[in-house]
């Protein structure tokens, strides 16, 4: 019987750590002297742009409603933007009336966080819709009340962006909704129809859709009959917005599961009890990264109604610097400002999107 000795096991490096700061750094910024050296360059590039922009912007920035003294600084000025920002925000809207425009603007906002608030999700929300927004169009047309008549024509800035981009999701996807079912119908006439549209649609770009709209569509029509130019070009939002969501819509209808739809048929479901109780909750939770980006598509392409002459916030922004030759020189201060806004916006608008994310996807995590 030989004996049995013992030998010590050699000791393993620790685990290396993968979470965390300097963890996430060393793995992605430093993980090779390659990856280290484009690290280090692409750093010192942006500290520099950093600290000119930082410069330029706040240390040798003007604040001053002059613009003699911004023409002889080095920096910003944003006296222009104190200067213009409620022919910004409101446009051609008469000057005296901006108080109409304001409040109509933070009932638009009002109803929107309303409506993307969870607990807000009751059977009042459709009516409060209806509500809002029939105040909304009577005060900013005005006419009645004792209240001074504003065309439509002159509704323009923050009011008249919030308005196309509302209303053009709000009506766009119920349409993409049913263009989507019409795809995949089993229906011959029904399915090129709606592939016609969409394809169509897609094939040209929103401003010939805003140029026939405005131009060509009246043209078609009888002799003493005219459809507001408003309404047509939310119309034609509305129609672009919706052939595009259609086919995100059919994205996720198409990775739904063969095996549930049968499963349903067996239960005795009709086809619209399939697709209520079944399909379309978990095809449009599938897909609300898509319809979501498609919301942040439609509200920045709004800024293209000014080829119609309707004049939303990046139009009213640029007819408030070209009418005044004097801050005519400080636009790029301007379009900063209205950056910023749709910003806020958009960047609302993705976080909403992973908090839907999260709930929808809830059921999953049990």
């Amino acid at each position: 019987m030989t004996a049995q000795i013992f030998k010590a096991i050699a000791p393993r490096q620790a685990p290396v750590r993968t979470e965390g700061l300097m963890a996430w750094c060393k793995f992605n910024l430093f993980n090779s002297w390659g990856t280290s050296l484009a690290t280090v360059l692409v750093g010192a590039a942006l500290l520099l742009a950093t600290a000119r922009l930082f410069q330029w912007a706040v240390v040798d920035a003007v604040w001053a409603i002059d613009y003699t003294i911004c023409h002889a600084a080095s920096g910003a000025c944003w006296g222009v933007v104190r200067e213009k920002f409620r022919f910004i925000l409101f446009g051609r809207y008469p000057f005296d009336e901006h108080w109409r425009a304001l409040i109509c603007t933070v009932m638009l906002l009002a109803l929107i966080v309303t409506s993307c608030t969870r607990a807000c999700w009751k059977v009042w929300l459709a009516p409060l819709w209806v509500l809002v927004l029939g105040a909304y169009l009577t005060l900013m047309r005005g006419g009645v009340l004792g209240l001074r008549l504003v065309e439509t024509d002159l509704w323009s800035g923050l009011p008249l962006t919030l308005l196309l981009a509302t209303l053009s999701m709000a009506m766009a996807f119920p349409i993409a909704l049913v263009i989507a079912l019409g795809r995949r119908s089993g229906m011959p006439a029904i399915r090129s129809l709606c592939t016609v549209y969409v394809e169509l649609i897609r094939g040209v770009p929103l401003i010939s859709v805003l140029f026939m709209a405005s131009f060509m569509f009246p043209l078609l029509m009888p002799q003493g009959f005219n459809i507001d130019v408003l309404i047509r070009v939310l119309a034609g939002i509305t129609l672009f917005a919706a052939a595009y969501m259609a086919e995100v819509i059919r994205g996720g209808l198409q990775a739904m599961p063969k095996g549930q739809i049968e499963a349903a048929a067996t239960l005795g479901l009709s086809y619209w009890q399939t697709q209520r109780l079944i399909v379309l909750p978990q095809a449009l939770a599938m897909v609300v990264p898509g319809i979501m980006n498609n919301f942040i598509s439609t509200f920045k392409d709004t800024s293209l109604v000014a080829i119609v002459s309707l004049y939303e916030l990046t139009g009213a922004m640029g007819m408030a610097m070209n009418s005044d030759a004097n801050w005519r020189p400080f636009r790029i201060e301007g379009y900063l400002f209205i950056a910023l806004i749709y910003f806020g916006f958009c960047f609302s608008m993705s976080r909403y999107s992973q908090w839907i994310e999260k709930q929808v996807n809830k059921s999953k995590l049990r």
